[in-house]
């Protein structure tokens, strides 16, 4: 992909937008060397509405896995954590570049918001009965309010920056129409629906792009991208202490709930630490570093969000609410935690890694967590203590080879 500049100052960079108060301002490119730009607290806002979303596809995940039937639940639950991790990423790499704070941007923001809401209201529809009609509308209400910025921003552009925008906008459409798919073509279809769609949405970033780089900030990127991380994580903290407590509540079977509560807080605690050890700001210094690295995150956050579910199965399961093994159970946690390891290893951290140890570190651990599995009862205490065995030595490693840094990005 091209690395060329959007149209601005001589330099390359285009001017500082006002950041007064306003209720429509011109929508111009922000800079790419902005200092000190960190997320709004409308980014913040935006976040945790979301997140209500991902909630209720991990609590429907929760159910299929319970009953024994990850056939239907695991598909279930990626098509509509797609449509969540989909949206959010067109918004937050949009406002990234575009964000102008203003009355009307504000608007369309909440607007996007009402969308997430309706989808997620649909979500519990589509999981049991495949109607995917509110799953739809709201998608499409999140959708066309991005449109409309990408022709606010097509308005206020010339050149090579308003073709940008505008093929933003006619993708973006035209990726709306062929999700009607889900609505129009039998259930058996509907798989390839969203395999097909998935791979169009994701294509369109790539086209709009090809000639003129939009103005994201790659640290502030890096911040929403970890923020969001933050969110999922406590989503699922939030999702295992509300299991643990209704298990004591019915049946107070401390001593089988203790272990899985105990390995599954250490899991998420290293969770953290493994994603957080590294400045990724500093790698995103083109389109493809940038783009690789923010696709791949559908995979860490979705499996950061399937380790919460996998802990609620867990609960379940020790109590006899749950009817499927305790091996069953044991892998609905110990899976998305290996490939939460695995996936932020080969996306995230291991371009700050030096050294073979180094290297090994994160994709070792999830074998270890995979191999917790066979152990019964005790797999998810097993697992936790793996994870903080991984922060412990990649620390240590760490201490040892500290990384060189890497220069900032030039972008000019």
């Amino acid at each position: 992909m091209s690395d060329e500049e959007p149209n601005g100052e001589p330099n390359g960079e285009p001017p500082p937008p006002d950041r007064r108060s306003g209720v429509l301002r011109r929508m111009t490119a922000r800079g790419r060397n902005e200092e000190h730009r960190a997320a709004t607290p409308l980014e913040l806002f935006f976040d945790l509405c979301f997140v209500v979303a991902v909630a209720q596809a991990g609590r429907q995940l929760v159910h299929a896995l319970a009953e024994g039937h990850p056939g239907h639940g695991i598909p279930g639950y990626l098509m509509l954590f797609f449509a969540v991790w989909w949206a959010w990423v067109n918004f937050s790499w949009f406002s990234s570049a575009y964000d102008t704070d203003d009355v009307v941007y504000r608007v369309v923001t909440l607007v996007q918001i009402a969308g997430v809401l309706i989808l997620a209201a649909g979500i519990p529809r589509a999981f049991d009965e495949a109607n995917y009609t509110a799953v739809w509308l709201g998608y499409a209400v999140m959708r066309l309010a991005l449109v409309s910025q990408w022709l606010r921003a097509a308005h206020s552009s010339a050149g090579a920056e308003r073709r940008t925008a505008l093929k933003y906008a006619v993708g973006v459409c035209l990726c709306q129409v062929g999700w009607l798919g889900l609505l129009l073509l039998p259930d058996r279809a509907k798989p390839w629906v969203f395999l097909v769609m998935a791979i169009a949405e994701m294509a369109v970033p790539a086209i709009a792009e090809r000639r003129q780089q939009t103005a994201w900030h790659p640290h502030h990127i890096a911040e929403r991208y970890g923020l969001f991380t933050i969110i999922v994580l406590g989503e699922t903290v939030s999702a295992a202490t509300v299991a643990v407590q209704s298990a004591l509540d019915e049946h107070e079977a401390v001593g089988e709930l203790l272990p899985i509560a105990s390995g599954g807080l250490l899991l998420i605690f290293a969770a953290y630490w493994i994603y957080f050890a590294v400045p990724i700001h500093l790698h995103l210094a083109s389109n493809r570093q940038a783009f690789l690295w923010g696709y791949g995150h559908y995979l860490v956050l979705g499996s950061a969000a399937a380790i919460g579910a996998g802990i609620e199965v867990a609960v379940e399961e020790s109590v006899g609410k749950a009817h499927i093994s305790t091996f069953a159970a044991s892998a609905c946690v110990t899976v998305p935690a290996a490939l939460f390891m695995f996936c932020v290893w080969l996306i995230h951290s291991r371009h700050y890694k030096r050294g073979t140890a180094q290297q090994l570190v994160l994709p070792v651990s999830a074998l270890a967590v995979l191999a917790c599995t066979f152990a019964g009862g005790a797999a998810v205490l097993l697992a936790g203590l793996v994870g903080v065995a991984t922060v412990a030595v990649g620390v240590t490693l760490f201490t040892r080879n500290p990384p060189e840094p890497e220069p900032s990005p030039q972008h000019s």
